[in-house]
Order: C-alpha cells, then sequence, then structure tokens
C-alpha cells in the first residue's frame, strides 16, 4: 500500500512538474531569442541610419566619405560578430557587403526578409531557434528610406551558435531546478505517505499481535485522516469485544469443568453405594459405570487444563530443551515399563536453548509424551530426539504406534477429535490440542509427520496399519524459536 500511494503521489508530481517546466522551458527559449534579436535589429537599424546620407545623396564629396565609415563599420562588426551584413539596390546588387562575396540576397534564406524590407518595413520576427537546430541564421531586413521613399535595403544574417548555448545552459539550470523540485517533492511524499499510513502500520501491527495471541495489544490514539482514526477507534472497540467475549468463554469453560467434578464425585460415591446393594450378576454394569464415570472425570480435567493454556499469555524465556526433555523423559519411564514399552531419550549433553515457557512447553511435552504411551504397543518404543538448527529448536517424539492415514492426519490436534479406530483407548480428545495451545502462546508449533526411518507407507502414518497390518509409527515434534 505504501508503494503503491507513494507512486501515485510521485505520479502526480512529476506531471505537474512536466506541465510547469515544458512551457517555462519555451518560455525561456523566446526570451532568449528575443533579446538576440533586438540587438539584431538595433544593429541592423543603425546600419540603415548609416546607409541613409550616401545613397540618398550620392555623388556629393561627403558622400564618399560617409560611404567609407559605412564599409568600415561593417567591416569591423563582421571581424567582432562573424555575422553577415549589407547593403543592397533595390534591385539586390551589394553596394557593400561583408563578406565581400555576398551577392543577391533576394534569393536564398534572406529572400522573404529582403521581400518585406523592399515593401518599406522591417522583416518580420524569424522562427524560435532550438539548441539542436546547426547552421541555422537569424535574418533581420531594414528599408533604407530617403524622401519617403525606399532606396536601398540593409540585411544582417546572424550565426545562432551562441544562442543555441545559451539556451541550452538556461536549460539546464531549468533542469537542475527541476531536479531539486522532484528531491522536495520525493521527500515530502515519502512522508506524507508515513503520516497517512502510520495509522494503517500500527493497525497492521496489533493485528498481528492478536493473531499471535496477545490479545491486550490496542492501537495507540494518533494523528492521521479522521477515517482512519475512526478505523482505529472501531478496531479497539472489536478488540475489546472479542477479548471479553473469548474472557467469557473461557472463564465458562473452567467454571463449568470445575464445578461438575464435585457433582460427578458425589455421583459416583452414590453409585458405590448403590453397587454394594445390587444383587448379584450386576458387576459388568457396575464397572461400564465407573469407566464411563472416570472417561467423564478426565475429559472435565483436560477441559480445565485447554482453559488455563488458552487464557496463559506470551512468557517465553531461554530454556534448556535438552534438559527439559531428559527430565520429562526421567518421569514417563516408569508408566513406560508399567506397560512394556521402552522409553529413549536423545539429547545432546549440553544445554539446547530454546524461547519456550518451561512449565507450558513441559505440559505440551507431557501431552505428547502421554500419547505416544498410550498407543505403542507393548515391546515397542518410544524415543524423545532434541535437535538444535540453525532458527528453530525441534524436540521429536515418535512412537511405533498404528500412525494415521491421510484423512486422520487432517484431523489429529482438533479438539475432542479422536480416530474411530482409538474410541476403545481411555482420553478425552483434548492433550495434543492442549499442546498445540501452549505452544503456540510462546510462538512454537506442532507437527505431525511419519516416522523418520521410513516405516510409513502412505500417507502419515502408513496405510497398511490402517488395514490392520504391521505398526508404522508417527512423530509428533516440538518447535520453538532459538534462543540467541
Amino acid at each position: 500500500m505504501r508503494t503503491r500511494l507513494l507512486g501515485i503521489l510521485l505520479a502526480l508530481m512529476a506531471c505537474v512538474l512536466v506541465a510547469l517546466g515544458l512551457p517555462l522551458a519555451v518560455s525561456v527559449a523566446a526570451a532568449e531569442q528575443q533579446q538576440t534579436l533586438v540587438d539584431r535589429i538595433d544593429d541592423t537599424a543603425r546600419f540603415a541610419e548609416l546607409a541613409q546620407n550616401p545613397i540618398g545623396q550620392s555623388g556629393t564629396p561627403t558622400a564618399a566619405e560617409q560611404l567609407l565609415t559605412l564599409d568600415s563599420e561593417i567591416a569591423r562588426y563582421y571581424q567582432v560578430y562573424g555575422g553577415r551584413v549589407g547593403v543592397f539596390q533595390l534591385s539586390g546588387q551589394p553596394l557593400t557587403a561583408q563578406p565581400g562575396d555576398w551577392t543577391d540576397p533576394a534569393r536564398g534564406i534572406s529572400a522573404s526578409a529582403f521581400s518585406e524590407a523592399l515593401d518599406g518595413r522591417r522583416s518580420a520576427n524569424p522562427g524560435q531557434v532550438w539548441p539542436w537546430q546547426s547552421g541555422r541564421l537569424l535574418v533581420v531586413a531594414s528599408p533604407v528610406v530617403w524622401d519617403g521613399d525606399v532606396v536601398a535595403v540593409v540585411v544582417t544574417e546572424s550565426p545562432t551558435g551562441g544562442l543555441g548555448a545559451r539556451i541550452l545552459h538556461r536549460w539546464m539550470l531549468l533542469a537542475g531546478g527541476e531536479a531539486a523540485a522532484v528531491l522536495v517533492a520525493v521527500v515530502a511524499a515519502v512522508m506524507l505517505t508515513a503520516w497517512v499510513l502510520r495509522p494503517v502500520q500500527d493497525l497492521d501491527k496489533v493485528t498481528h499481535d492478536i493473531a499471535t495471541g496477545r490479545l491486550a495489544s490496542r492501537v495507540a490514539p494518533a494523528g492521521g485522516p479522521p477515517e482512519l482514526r475512526r478505523l482505529a477507534r472501531a478496531f479497539n472497540e472489536m478488540a475489546d469485544h472479542v477479548e471479553q467475549v473469548l474472557d467469557q468463554q473461557r472463564a465458562f469453560v473452567a467454571d463449568a469443568s470445575h464445578q461438575l467434578r464435585n457433582p460427578l464425585a458425589a455421583l459416583m460415591l452414590r453409585v458405590e453405594a448403590m453397587g454394594m446393594e445390587l444383587p448379584e450378576g450386576s458387576e459388568q454394569e457396575l464397572t461400564g459405570v465407573r469407566v464411563e464415570g472416570r472417561r467423564l472425570a478426565r475429559v472435565l480435567d483436560d477441559l480445565l487444563g485447554l482453559a488455563v493454556a488458552e487464557h496463559s499469555g506470551p512468557g517465553s524465556e531461554p530454556t534448556d530443551l535438552a534438559g527439559l526433555a531428559a527430565d520429562r523423559a526421567d518421569g514417563w519411564r516408569p508408566l513406560g515399563r508399567e506397560r512394556g514399552v521402552e522409553l529413549d531419550c536423545e539429547a545432546p549433553p549440553v544445554p539446547v536453548l530454546g524461547l519456550a515457557d518451561p512449565v507450558g512447553f513441559g505440559s505440551a511435552l507431557d501431552a505428547v509424551i502421554d500419547n505416544a504411551l498410550k498407543f505403542t504397543p507393548a515391546g515397542g518404543r518410544v524415543t524423545i530426539a532434541v535437535t538444535a538448527g540453525a532458527e528453530w529448536i525441534e524436540v521429536a517424539v515418535t512412537d511405533a504406534g498404528p500412525g494415521l492415514t491421510e484423512e486422520e492426519a487432517e484431523r489429529i490436534g482438533d479438539r475432542f477429535w479422536r480416530s474411530p479406530r482409538h474410541q476403545n483407548v481411555d482420553g478425552s480428545g483434548l492433550g495434543l490440542s492442549i499442546a498445540r495451545t501452549l505452544l503456540a502462546a510462546c510462538g512454537g508449533t506442532l507437527t505431525f509427520g511419519p516416522r523418520p526411518d521410513g516405516g510409513g507407507q502412505a500417507g502419515v502414518g502408513g496405510a497398511q496399519a490402517a488395514a490392520g497390518g504391521e505398526a508404522t509409527g508417527l512423530t509428533v515434534t516440538l518447535s520453538v524459536p532459538r534462543a540467541r
């Protein structure tokens, strides 16, 4: 958006500068030529005045002397300025001219000016001279009048090289001014764009913060166009409403799960009391009620854990993930031995620091390990591997369970989702969702993939396991940014 707005402003400013610069350049060229033309007209009129007496009083003693004076003035002018000057009879024959070989101005470039002078008026102004025109001459013709009659014509042909150079010099100065104006326009456009888009940038930053879990972020009151100020206020109101709704939702889940635990405990006590009075043969039904009661208690506990995880804000700090993974592996090994599952931890002997909340990351890792031990059959192995990359620290938990089909891989991690193949396994379907929420709070991610040793045959965990064949395994990777 900044690039587009800046481009529009610069394009408009460039159009304004071009619209003003081109007429100004033409005006500068015309003014420079007019000044030169006035000088040439004055020179031509002066020669016409000097030629009046010797031509009008030809044959007198003074006429010859005045004619010599006219010849010397024309020669001197030709030497100094390089322009041709000639006094011609009405027939076009020269009376005196420099250079001496200049004859018959009634033909060539001076023909039009000579013809106008014969009519008793000065020649019209010539066309505009441009710097790129080489070899062009500036022609001025003036009549020599005696007793009201035209008796001769004075013609001057001046080279325009100097005029073109002066015009070009003025244009260069004008171009320098235009360049300075462009720089000023660019600076002004950048400052104007920054001023206009500052509320938008603040809004974008706050939107990113809210999307990454910083729900308390708000757009600070600032200047800018009224529309953007109203948008900022409306966005803050919307963010307040969304945060309030989420807080109410979390509070409801936490309160509901907490308040239901006591009635559930009382209900289970009553079931146990009733079980003592039931006749023989009802033990199977009582066992089913107990199992469902424990499952309901597990769901309530997981709901409370999910509400706490969603309410936790980002509290990342440099954490030794290698040591944390080793500690959690030691804590889960007794349960693994009880189930006949071997639990290994492959972590570097040196600290591996990642940006994470130690408690939240430990809880997420517990949920993943619990899930791996739950689906790994007896005699299998669960491996915890800590890998340090350039930007991320990864803790991968690989099991030897049945894996996932491609369809299941798209649903894993959703709240309350459980594979239809595992409905007989204890769980609420919230463990991996809680782990993902805890990792997201500290800027981490939770990903799923096949076992790295190639056990998977298709999909994420392999279609072979889905068909009831050999276990293929699943790798769940917890990733957090590396600490600098």
